[in-house]
């Protein structure tokens, strides 16, 4: 690749919901792509579930991608919370897609109803309004006619919504095949290039 051509840009965010680490190994596969600029946001409810499912402690304030188990990398861009002065807050920076893993319930319900209180929540609303693609990956059971609703307003609005359900025709012998597939699915609608699991192939 060339210093004139152009990154992709992709924002990653991870919100409270349980099922962080669905977030962390999609940050990983993204990072593998040079050619891929990746805008991370972290909620605080996400750095307190990190904790509890990873026993993983990050810094908001001074991020250090060495917390998540990563190299420094100058394709990754940490965008604090709660900065609404942040490029991605503003439909005319050019993200190509966006990607909320996990997608807590709150964080669909501002989405859903136009309620921009953090920079999450902003800048999934101008993926909305660029008509720009949107993913979200809700982990909750069972779920209300709230969630169902919210979720349903998003559809309709052209969002992806992928609940973080994994397959089991692929025989998986651990958690961790579990969570790959998830993810699979998840780099196959930003069009990223994985070999995290098998393909369906018919019989």
């Amino acid at each position: 690749m060339t210093s004139s051509t152009k990154k992709r840009r992709i924002a990653l965010a991870i919100s409270g919901a349980s099922g962080v680490g669905y977030g962390r190994l999609v940050l990983e596969e993204l990072l593998k792509h040079d050619e891929i600029e990746t805008h991370l946001l972290i909620s605080p409810s996400a750095k307190k579930v990190l904790q509890v499912e990873e026993g993983i402690l990050v810094d908001l304030d001074a991020f250090d991608p060495a917390a998540l188990g990563l190299k420094p990398s100058e394709n990754l861009v940490y965008e604090r919370y709660d900065n609404i002065a942040s490029a991605v807050a503003s439909g005319s920076f050019q993200i190509e897609a966006m990607a909320i893993v996990p997608c807590s319930m709150g964080c669909v319900a501002s989405i859903a109803h136009g309620i921009s209180d953090n920079l999450i929540e902003r800048a999934a609303d101008v993926m909305i309004k660029e008509r720009r693609r949107l993913i979200l990956v809700p982990r909750e059971t069972p779920l209300s006619t709230i969630h169902l609703k919210n979720m349903l307003t998003l559809s309709e609005m052209g969002v992806i919504v992928m609940p973080a359900s994994p397959g089991f025709y692929t025989r998986p012998q651990s958690v961790a095949d579990l969570v790959d597939f998830v993810v699979a699915r998840v780099l196959d609608h930003l069009n990223i290039d994985h070999t995290l699991s098998k393909r369906w192939g018919g019989k």
